[in-house]
């Protein structure tokens, strides 16, 4: 089953929390055994599954992002958003999911984030919901 959901993001650099949308996407489906293919469309942004009780690990990861890719480098694509186009490369596109029971299977202080790196703006996710087959 595919679905799309939305999000906004608030700034420039935007680590959102998208674990209860994707859940909730899920629930939709009404599948309690697979796996959900989650998938960003956008070329300055991505996918990222980290901690999601300490906010500093949100700042963190924004702050060595930053590093390894600053805007004060010579860039030569000429839109101005190269270290925006860096970070998506890092932190990915796409993540595969297993849902047990109907729920997503996450580790005990894991979310799933959208990672915007070039906002604010109003971006897409694509899920792709697969029911396991029974054996046999």
């Amino acid at each position: 089953m595919f679905i799309q959901i939305e999000v906004q993001t608030r700034s420039k650099i935007d680590f959102q929390e998208i674990t209860a949308l994707v859940q909730q996407a899920i629930d939709g489906t009404g599948i309690a055994e697979g796996i959900c293919f989650l998938f960003c469309p956008h070329t300055t942004a991505g996918i990222v599954l980290n901690e999601n009780w300490d906010p500093a690990v949100e700042a963190d990861t924004a702050m060595i992002l930053g590093r390894l890719a600053p805007a004060d480098l010579p860039y030569r694509h000429a839109e101005g958003n190269s270290p925006a186009h860096v970070k998506s490369i890092l932190v990915g596109s796409d993540h595969f999911l297993f849902i047990r029971g109907g729920r997503l299977q996450l580790g005990t202080w894991q979310g799933i984030f959208f990672a915007e790196f070039d906002g604010p703006r109003r971006r897409k996710l694509w899920l792709r919901v697969i029911e396991d087959q029974p054996s046999g």
